[in-house]
């Protein structure tokens, strides 16, 4: 049965890579007294994956952070060691927590699974972003399948309660002002 808001995340063991090697981990480490933000992939140095959604996520975090986030996790059916190489290859480290769900147990438990068996990949994730609060579902946002939009980062910032604007410059043309001789931005508040 697929996981929905108000739910509680399953209490189980995931993995994580650390300088002494793979580590296990529980849930119940992960979420609980904690907001946390974990997107799911469905899997490590795949097109989709290593170029928009882990990336967009190490490039946000600080700002989902501010708004009282104190945990980004991505989570994918590989192992730790892959997890751990991907993470490093994307620059995740003081930004996102890479979790390690080796057999599917965790997108089995939670009804994201995704059988990618006829095309040689074997049981995977779907595409998918929540966040839960001391382990409960508040927001849950589940890709259809090929599409890339609903658990992006930004989707997700958007999502968090709280201001969503920034004080980053934005183009003469969008504040309202449309000379187009000044060259130099605007700086105003505008939505993320």
């Amino acid at each position: 049965m697929k996981i929905k808001v108000g739910d509680t995340l399953p209490s189980m063991k995931l993995t994580m890579a650390t300088a002494e090697g793979p580590k296990e981990v529980s849930t119940d480490d992960i979420f609980k007294g904690k907001k946390v933000v974990l997107f799911a992939v469905p899997g490590a140095f795949t097109p989709t994956c290593s170029a928009r959604h882990l990336p967009g996520f190490v490039q946000h975090a600080d700002a989902i952070k501010a708004k009282g986030v104190d945990t980004v996790a991505c989570i994918s059916v590989n192992d730790a060691f892959v997890m751990g190489a991907w993470g490093k290859d994307q620059g995740t480290e003081g930004k996102v927590t890479m979790l390690a769900d080796g057999a599917a147990a965790f997108a089995k438990a939670v009804g994201l699974e995704l059988d990618l068996n006829a095309r040689g990949m074997g049981w995977r994730s779907q595409r998918y972003a929540l966040v839960a609060e001391n382990g409960k579902v508040t927001h849950l946002a589940v890709e259809q399948p090929g599409n890339f939009d609903v658990s992006k980062a930004e989707s997700i910032l958007g999502a968090l309660p709280g201001d969503n604007t920034t004080d980053e410059p934005l183009p003469r043309a969008l504040a309202g002002d449309n000379t187009t001789d000044d060259p130099r931005p605007i700086f105003t508040k505008r939505k993320t």
